[in-house]
C-alpha cells in the first residue's frame, strides 16, 4: 500500500556538514515549471555513483523494463488515452504555423496528461479538458498533418478521428470520472477506467465473479463477448500459454528483465527476477504469489517494484494498475526505519484491538529508506513517499512485508515546498512554531509507522478462510486499510519507545513530536479540500482516509475547538488525550471491520465520515488557499540512466543524467514505447 502526504511533505534528511556539499546543493534546480495545478520538480538520486558497476547495470535493465511497461498504465486509465496522447504529441512535434496561443494551451494540456498518465486528475479522479475549442484544435491538427504529423490511418481520416474523439477530449461531462464510487450509482457504468467493457453493469460482474468465474481479479480486463463475460488476462504468454492483453509490452519488459539477471546481487535476487518473468508470461496469480514470497525476503541493495500492484483505480478494488520503481538503499537513513521494525511486536501487542486479531511477528519486517532512480505508471511522475508491500494479507501474516520510505522523493518535496499553507491554516502561532521545529521528524515518523507497523500489523478472522479481506470489502477496502495504517501511527505517536528507536531524545520531545503529528493530521483533514475544485465528495482513498479521521474525531470527542476569527475557521486541539482515546476506539473498530470483512459496517463508516465534504468549509479553504498560489500536486522529472559502452558495445558503466525538462523526458519515453508497438 502507498502512503501519499498531500498537504505538507517534509523530510528526513541526512545533513552533510561539508560546506562544499551544501554549496552544491544550493546550486541545484528543483522547481522546473508550473503547469496549471501541478508543479514539476526534478528528482535527484544521490549515491547512484557509489553503487558497484554490477549494481548500476542491474538497475539500468530494470529501468528499461519499467519504461517498456509504462504505456500499460496509461491505457488502463482510459481506453482512448494512448490514442489521445499520440494525437497531442504529434501536434506538438509538428507545430510550425499553428497560432501561438493555441499551441501554448495544447502544450499545457499535454503536460498535465503526462503528469497524470492520462486526462483524469489524480486527486479528484475528474476529467480535465483542453482550454481551447474543438474547432481551434481541429485547425491545429490539420496544420500539423500538413507538416508531416501522423494523425490518420487508411481506415480513418483525420476529421473522422477527431469527431469520434470529440466528446472524450472536450466534453467534461462525458465520462467525467475515472473512478466513481458514489453510493447508489453503478460504479462500473459511471467509471471510465479501462478495466471493464462499458456495456457491463456492476451487479452483473459481482454475480459472475461470486459464481467463481473470475480467476484473475488482479490482472485482467472483463469484457462481454457473445453475451458472456470473459477475462482478458494481462500476460505475455509463451509456447504453452496463449498471448494475453498487453503481450507486446510485457514481452519487452521480460526481455529487459532477462538482461538484468546476470547482474543480480545474488542467486536469491536472480530467482526473484525469474519468478516475476514467469508470472508476466503466465498471468497465473499463484506465480505472482511465489514471486512476492521470494521478493519480500530479498535484502539486496538495489531493489525494484514492477508489475500490476495497486488497486486504487478500480471501483471494485480488484484490478491493479501497472507500476515500476527502481531504487537503492540509503544506508545512512535506514537505521531509524530498521530500529522501528525491531519493535513491531511491541506495538502489535499494544494495539487497541481484540487479541484475536493480533499476530505473532516471527520475523522482523524489512524496513528501508531508499533513493528512487526512476518510477513509471502508478509511481510516476506522481510519486508516493512510502510503500508497504506485498498487499496480499496472507503473505503479510505468514512471510512479512517490506516497507520503504522514499528519501529523495521526500527531499525533493521539501526543497520545493514552503510553510505558507501551515501559516494560513494553523490554529495559532504556537502550532506554526511546532511545525517549524518538529514538523520534519513528525511527518517522517508518521509515514514510517504508517508503513512498518500500520500496514504490517494485525491478522484477519479465521471466518474468512483463505480469502483476502479485500474480497469481502469491494470498493471500501483501500480506504479502510489506509485509515487503519494512519490510525496505528497516531495511536503510537506518544509512545516513549520512540526514544529507543531514535526519533526523540527524551519524553518531552516525544510529547512535542506527538502533538505535531496530531496537528498535522487535523490540518490535513480539511486543507486537502483545496484540491478538489467544486466536487462535493472525495474519490481518492488517501483523501477519504484523512477526512474520515478528521470528521470522526470532530464529531465523537471534545478534543477539537472550532474557532471563527475574522471570517476564517480554525481547528485547535485542546485535549490530546481525548483525541488519542477516540483514535483508539476508531482503530479498534476499523481493525474489526477488516478482520471480519464486515462490508455493511465499512460502508456506514466510510460513507458517513469519509465521502461527502462540507461544501461551505471547502469553499472557504479554497478561497484562502487561492491567495497563496500553491500547486495542488507535484509531478517529477525522473533521473535517466545511460550506458557507457566499450569499443565492442559491452556495457562497462552506467551514467545518471538529470534532464530538467518534462517535455524532453516524456517525448523520449513515448519514442521508446512506440518502438515496442512496432
Amino acid at each position: 500500500m502507498k502512503y501519499i502526504n498531500l498537504i505538507i511533505i517534509l523530510t528526513l534528511i541526512f545533513i552533510n556538514g561539508c560546506k562544499k556539499s551544501i554549496n552544491m546543493e544550493e546550486q541545484r534546480i528543483y522547481i522546473i515549471e508550473r503547469v496549471g495545478p501541478a508543479q514539476v520538480v526534478q528528482l535527484y538520486a544521490d549515491g547512484f555513483e557509489q553503487l558497484t558497476i554490477k549494481e548500476k547495470i542491474f538497475a539500468y535493465y530494470l529501468y528499461l523494463a519499467g519504461l517498456a511497461g509504462r504505456d500499460i498504465a496509461i491505457d488502463q486509465h482510459h481506453r482512448n488515452a494512448l490514442e489521445i496522447r499520440n494525437l497531442f504529441e504529434q501536434v506538438y512535434l509538428y507545430q510550425s504555423g499553428i497560432e501561438k496561443n493555441t499551441i501554448t494551451k495544447i502544450t499545457e494540456y499535454l503536460k498535465l496528461f503526462w503528469i497524470n498518465n492520462g486526462f483524469y486528475d489524480n486527486l479528484t479522479s475528474r476529467k480535465f479538458v483542453p482550454n481551447i475549442t474543438f474547432e481551434e484544435f481541429k485547425n491545429a491538427c490539420i496544420i500539423a498533418q500538413n507538416n508531416g504529423a501522423n494523425l490518420s490511418s487508411p481506415e480513418e481520416n483525420l476529421i473522422k478521428k477527431l469527431n469520434r474523439l470529440r466528446k472524450i477530449i472536450f466534453d467534461p461531462n462525458f465520462e467525467p470520472q475515472m473512478t466513481n464510487k458514489t453510493p447508489g450509482l453503478d460504479w462500473i457504468k459511471y467509471s471510465a477506467v479501462n478495466f471493464y467493457d462499458k456495456n457491463i453493469t456492476y451487479d452483473e460482474i459481482e454475480k459472475w465473479s461470486k459464481s467463481g468465474n473470475e480467476k484473475n481479479p488482479l490482472n485482467s480486463k472483463i469484457v462481454k463477448e457473445n453475451g458472456k463475460l470473459i477475462e482478458k488476462i494481462w500476460r505475455a504468454g509463451d509456447k504453452n500459454i496463449p498471448e494475453g492483453m498487453y503481450s507486446n509490452y510485457l514481452k519487452k519488459v521480460i526481455y529487459y528483465l532477462e538482461q538484468a539477471i546476470p547482474y543480480a546481487a545474488n542467486e536469491h535476487q536472480a530467482m526473484t527476477v525469474r519468478l516475476l518473468i514467469n508470472f508476466l508470461k503466465t498471468g497465473d496469480l499463484e506465480d505472482f504469489r511465489k514471486f512476492n514470497i521470494n521478493w519480500v525476503k530479498d535484502t539486496a541493495n538495489v531493489d525494484f517494484i514492477l508489475g500490476f500492484i495497486e488497486v486504487y483505480l478500480d471501483p471494485r478494488g480488484q484490478k491493479a494498475e501497472w507500476e515500476s520503481s527502481v531504487f537503492f538503499t540509503n544506508l545512512e537513513q535506514t537505521k531509524l526505519m530498521t530500529n522501528l521494525a525491531k519493535y513491531a511486536q511491541y506495538f502489535e501487542d499494544k494495539a487497541p484491538w481484540q487479541d484475536i486479531y493480533k499476530k505473532k511477528i516471527d520475523k522482523t519486517p524489512i524496513a528501508n529508506v531508499i533513493n528512487v532512480i526512476a518510477s513509471t505508471g502508478g509511481s510516476g511522475p506522481i510519486s508516493p513517499i512510502g510503500i508497504n508491500l506485498p498487499n496480499e494479507q496472507s503473505i503479510r501474516e505468514q512471510y512479512g512485508s517490506k516497507s520503504v520510505l522514499l528519501h529523495n522523493i521526500i527531499e525533493a518535496y521539501e526543497k520545493s515546498t514552503g510553510l505558507e499553507l501551515v501559516k494560513e491554516f494553523a490554529a495559532d502561532e504556537e502550532e506554526i512554531q511546532m511545525q517549524e521545529k518538529f514538523g520534519l521528524i513528525a511527518d517522517n515518523l508518521h509515514t514510517a509507522m504508517h508503513e512498518v507497523i500500520g500496514h504490517g500489523s494485525g491478522k484477519v478472522s479465521d471466518k474468512l478462510g483463505d480469502k483476502d479481506p479485500s474480497e469481502f470489502l469491494p470498493g471500501y477496502y483501500n480506504t479502510l486499510e489506509e485509515t487503519r495504517a494512519d490510525l496505528v501511527a497516531l495511536w503510537n505517536a506518544f509512545d516513549d519507545k520512540i526514544i529507543d528507536i531514535g526519533y526523540a531524545k527524551d519524553k518531552d520531545e516525544v510529547r512535542k513530536i506527538g502533538e505535531t503529528i496530531y496537528q498535522q493530521t487535523i490540518r490535513a483533514g480539511f486543507t486537502q479540500l483545496r484540491k478538489i475544485a467544486n466536487s462535493n465528495q472525495l474519490e481518492e482513498d488517501h483523501m477519504k482516509n484523512r477526512q474520515l479521521i478528521f470528521n470522526y474525531i470532530l464529531k465523537n470527542s471534545n478534543a477539537i475547538k472550532i474557532e471563527n476569527r475574522n471570517g476564517k475557521t480554525y481547528f485547535k486541539i485542546i485535549n490530546y488525550e481525548s483525541m488519542r482515546e477516540t483514535i483508539g476506539k476508531l482503530l479498534g473498530e476499523v481493525m474489526r471491520i477488516k478482520a471480519e470483512g464486515d462490508l455493511k459496517a465499512a460502508k456506514e463508516l466510510i460513507d458517513t465520515y469519509g465521502l461527502r465534504v462540507d461544501t461551505k468549509l471547502r469553499d472557504e479553504v479554497q478561497e484562502r488557499a487561492s491567495k497563496l498560489n500553491l500547486p495542488l500536486y507535484t509531478g517529477f522529472v525522473m533521473p535517466e540512466l545511460e550506458p557507457v559502452l566499450d569499443p565492442v558495445s559491452k556495457i562497462i558503466d552506467v551514467k545518471i543524467i538529470y534532464p530538467l525538462d518534462l517535455t524532453k523526458q516524456m517525448l523520449k519515453y513515448s519514442r521508446f514505447t512506440h518502438q515496442i508497438q512496432g
